[in-house]
């Protein structure tokens, strides 16, 4: 029996799969299968936003509901997370949202799904699966 990963969605994995870019198949097939998909509630307020200022306030909404049916774990915020979030911040490229994708991977031991090339910086830290 294979054992599932644990993946680390980031809002670039998101975005691709709502915008139906290439990257977004890796995401369609990850929950086709059933895979473990973790996403932090900092990059779900990440895509909002996103969703939001470029495709407006309704699909925005239709995107949420949609995902909040979907089968991914909203990882919530803690002190714990947050300080490891801070500190991979202060360390150097990452934005701040992006620095909570890593954190939770360092967490869950999962692997990050993206493919921005700011996770360059950590991927010595974590593992990074790339569009």
């Amino acid at each position: 029996m294979r054992v599932k990963r644990s993946y680390v969605l980031d809002s670039y994995a998101l975005l691709a799969y709502y915008g139906g870019e290439p990257g977004g198949q890796k995401v369609a097939k990850l929950l086709r299968r059933k895979e473990r998909l973790h996403l932090c509630l900092i990059n779900w307020g990440e895509v909002a936003y996103i969703l939001e200022r470029d495709r407006g306030a309704e699909t925005m909404r239709q995107c949420l509901m949609h995902l909040d049916g979907l089968a991914i774990e909203v990882t919530p915020i803690d002190r714990e997370l947050v300080a490891t979030a801070a500190r991979l911040k202060a360390r150097g490229s990452l934005s701040y949202a992006d620095a909570f994708a890593a954190a939770t991977a360092m967490g869950l031991g999962g692997t990050l799904l993206t493919g921005d090339p700011e996770f360059e910086s950590v991927s010595s830290e974590i593992d990074v699966e790339w569009l």
